[in-house]
C-alpha cells in the first residue's frame, strides 16, 4: 500500500492532537460534567477522540515514511463514515444544542469531519476497500449503543434526548434503525470514495518518494 506524503503526515498528527487537546480542555472546563464516561459518552467526542489517535498512529507511520499497516485502512473508512454521520446529524437534525461553547462544536462537528473527508478523498494511500468488509461500519456504533442503553436503564443517564428509554420501545428500536441505516450509507460513500485517485494526490506521492 502507497504511503502518505510526510507534510500530510505530519498534518495529520497535527490535526490529531489539536482535536485532542480541545477534547481534553474541554473536559477540563467542566463541560459535560466531571465524569469522564458522561463527557465521552458522547458519540461526537469518543468519535472525534478515536479518529484523532488513529490520525496521529497514521501519521507517525508517515512521518517514519512507513506505509501504514493493512487494517489502517478500514479503520480510516470507519472513522470517517461514523464522523460524516456526526457531522450531518447535527448540522441538519440538533445544530446549536449541547454545553460546549460554539467554536468547539463547530470544530468537532464541522472543521473536522470536513478535513477526514478531504484526507480521504485527496490522499491516496489507502486500497479500495471491499465492499464484503463494509458491515464493519456497524460494530463500533452498535457496542456504543449497548452501552448507552444499559446506562438509560440502570443510572438513567442518556447523552441524547432521542434515545431517552421513556420514548418507548418502538420509538427507540425505530431511531436505533434510522442511525445504522444512516451509517451504511455513509459507509458507501466511503467505500466508494476509496475507489478515487486523484492525479494531484498521486503526484504528491511519487514526488515525496
Amino acid at each position: 500500500m502507497s504511503r502518505a506524503p510526510v507534510t500530510v503526515a505530519w498534518a495529520r498528527i497535527a490535526v490529531g492532537a489539536i482535536v485532542i487537546v480541545i477534547l481534553c480542555t474541554t473536559y477540563l472546563q467542566g463541560v459535560g460534567g466531571m465524569n469522564p464516561f458522561d463527557f465521552f459518552g458522547y458519540f461526537t467526542n469518543l468519535t472525534s477522540l478515536l479518529s484523532a489517535i488513529l490520525l496521529i498512529a497514521l501519521g507517525s507511520s508517515g512521518a517514519r515514511k512507513r506505509p501504514a499497516p493493512r487494517w489502517a485502512a478500514t479503520a480510516r473508512g470507519v472513522a470517517v463514515a461514523c464522523m460524516l454521520v456526526v457531522g450531518v446529524i447535527y448540522n441538519a437534525l440538533v445544530p446549536g444544542t449541547g454545553a460546549a461553547p460554539p467554536w468547539v462544536s463547530a470544530v468537532l462537528h464541522i472543521v473536522f469531519p470536513a478535513l477526514l473527508l478531504l484526507d480521504w478523498i485527496g490522499v491516496g494511500d489507502r486500497p479500495p476497500l471491499p465492499w464484503r468488509r463494509l458491515w464493519l461500519v456497524l460494530p463500533y456504533p452498535l457496542a456504543w449503543i449497548g452501552v448507552v442503553l444499559v446506562r438509560g436503564a440502570t443510572d438513567g443517564w442518556v447523552p441524547y434526548g432521542f434515545l431517552l428509554p421513556e420514548r418507548g420501545g418502538g420509538a427507540l428500536v425505530g431511531t436505533i434503525l434510522g442511525l445504522l441505516i444512516a451509517l451504511l450509507a455513509s459507509g458507501a460513500l466511503v467505500w466508494s470514495l476509496s475507489r478515487v485517485r486523484l492525479s494531484a494526490g498521486r503526484r504528491a506521492l511519487r514526488m515525496d518518494s
